[in-house]
């Protein structure tokens, strides 16, 4: 499934329940953030071990949740999501040459 599909069928998910009329702006940004939160929560008190392999299927639920957020929000405002993210990787090789950033994680005005 490509993200044109998924896309279409988050929506129609959504358009089913007649939960649009609950998603403002306010609350989905909300929402979003609590999703990202756990997300995190997955890896709280990991210490050293990083190893997810544990966690995969715990870690899939949260970023899928937090991208459906992102998606309704999205349609919320009248934004088309591939756009906004291809602008945005526009922006950020400008900001983030390659010749520049390869290997390195410091921030663009660092660079």
């Amino acid at each position: 499934m490509n993200f044109d599909e998924v896309t279409e069928k988050t929506l129609a998910f959504r358009e089913e329940r007649d939960w649009t009329q609950f998603h403002n702006p306010k609350d989905l940004a909300i929402s979003i953030s609590l999703e990202a939160a756990e997300l995190l929560e997955v890896f709280q008190w990991s210490g050293q071990d990083v190893v997810v392999e544990s966690k995969s299927e715990k870690i899939k639920e949260e970023i899928a949740d937090v991208v459906i957020y992102c998606i309704y929000l999205a349609d919320t405002l009248g934004l088309n999501l591939a756009d906004v993210i291809s602008s945005k990787l526009d922006e950020n090789a400008k900001r983030y040459p390659a010749e520049k950033a390869k290997g390195n994680a410091r921030k663009y005005t660092e660079l």
